[in-house]
């Protein structure tokens, strides 16, 4: 017996849906077949390179940009002087949010005794890292180590200085460390001077096995913190207990004492440096950081996407597409840049792919639907121009997940994308 039909209702509508699809991916196959037959007889290589080097976005415009934006940032440069495994690199992550992992890949040689870590980048820094390495007990050492710190300091910056001397609890033998904090701060009295005492659990009476409310009153670490504090008089502003463990060792919080240390030092700051590094330790850090970010992109996604505008009105026809997407893929590896990725064509090409699959092809087939039989006009100058800008900022998204130690998620890109893209196509389109 032949099955029952389904309702006429139900049947129509899956009907319109595939015949839309379906003419959507005839229009999207014609498309592709057309440009790649013209492809063959028109130069169409030689006109991108040709275009981008036009309109390409020159290494003196980004600089100029950046160093405008890092004007305006509330920057704050930190140098780390402590012994190794005093809590520096935890220190780092606390203020940060990022891994260990992170962290070490982050800092860099910077001189001969010292490391730097800038986050979220080098570019556009929020927090400047100077580690010390290798300061042990050792005497002949302090002299080269302090004339490095000394130039540190000397060095122009964008924001505020200081100064945050790591010294572990239980650790008594610091007359290297002493002595580096005694020249530093001869030289450069201005400049806040932090010490952080850290891995109070080694002094937990026995048996205990978390943290107790802040701050701790456990007669062995106050007795401690109090000899510590007298072995560096005058040569630190304010003092903090804080503990920074990993979350394998079992104590909670992870970061014991946080609160205080950011309080602390954002006493010692200027307001606008004090401002970020409260905002850093909010919730919306990442979307405050991101902002930065995504406004400074905004500035050479609007360049493009004007450009595209132009370009998609030259009498090329199907040629154009080829030439609007080397013009994207310049314009993805600027935005790499920014965000301290540095890339090939190449590999600007595939993050364009990456991130615009699937998103293209449709936004294609809708808007070529549309034109029909206008074929000629199809790719439209608010249409270019849009998807550019959606390109961009689908691009700031996948740049700030990974400046952020995160894996892109293809969801948000897609979703971030296809917002930009109808808001751009009416800011775009022609008056």
């Amino acid at each position: 017996m032949p099955n029952p039909q389904p309702s006429s209702e139900p049947t129509s509508e899956i009907d319109t849906k595939s015949g839309e699809n379906s003419l959507t991916d005839s229009v999207v196959g014609i498309w592709n077949q057309a440009t790649t037959g013209f492809m063959k007889f028109l130069p169409v290589d030689r006109i991108a390179q040709t275009l981008v080097k036009w309109f390409s976005v020159s290494e003196t415009q980004v600089a100029e940009i950046l160093e405008r934006v890092r004007a305006e940032l509330p920057t704050t440069d930190a140098l780390l002087i402590g012994k190794p495994q005093a809590g520096k690199s935890s220190i780092v992550r606390g203020l940060t949010g990022v891994s260990a992992e992170i962290v070490g890949q982050g800092f860099r040689p910077h001189t001969e005794h010292t490391e730097r870590y800038a986050y979220p980048s080098n570019d556009l820094p929020l927090l400047i890292f100077t580690d010390t390495v290798g300061l042990g007990d050792v005497s002949q050492e302090t002299e080269a180590i302090v004339q490095e710190l000394l130039g540190n300091l000397q060095q122009q910056n964008y924001g505020a200085r200081s100064l945050i001397l790591t010294v572990k609890i239980n650790d008594f033998a610091t007359d290297t460390l002493r002595g580096i904090a005694r020249e530093l701060r001869q030289k450069h009295p201005e400049i806040p001077c932090l010490l952080a005492v850290t891995c109070l659990h080694e002094l937990y009476p026995p048996g205990t096995e978390n943290h107790p409310a802040y701050p701790p009153e456990y007669e062995e670490v106050n007795r401690a913190f109090t000899a510590i504090q007298e072995s560096f008089t005058g040569l630190y502003d304010r003092a903090v207990l804080i503990d920074f463990t990993l979350e394998e060792d079992g104590y909670t919080p992870v970061f014991y004492g946080l609160e205080a240390f950011r309080d602390t030092l954002a006493d010692l700051l200027p307001e606008a440096e004090a401002r970020a590094i409260h905002q850093l330790l909010n919730e919306d850090t990442g979307k405050e950081i991101g902002n930065i970010y995504r406004d400074t992109g905004r500035r050479y996604i609007l360049v493009f996407s004007v450009m595209t505008a132009a370009i998609a009105v030259v009498p090329l026809p199907f040629a154009t597409l080829p030439v609007l997407t080397a013009l994207q893929v310049s314009m993805v590896g600027l935005l790499g840049k920014l965000y301290g990725q540095t890339l090939s064509p190449s590999q600007a090409g595939g993050i364009v792919s990456t991130i615009a699959s699937g998103f293209l092809a449709r936004a294609i087939g809708r808007e070529l639907i549309k034109f029909i039989p206008g074929f000629g006009s199809v790719i439209a100058a608010s249409w270019a121009a849009a998807y550019t800008w959606a390109l961009g900022e689908g691009a700031c998204v996948y740049f700030g997940d990974l400046m952020g130690g995160k894996k892109p998620d293809p969801q948000k890109i897609q979703s971030v994308m296809q917002q930009a893209f109808q808001e751009a196509k009416d800011r775009f389109k022609a008056k």
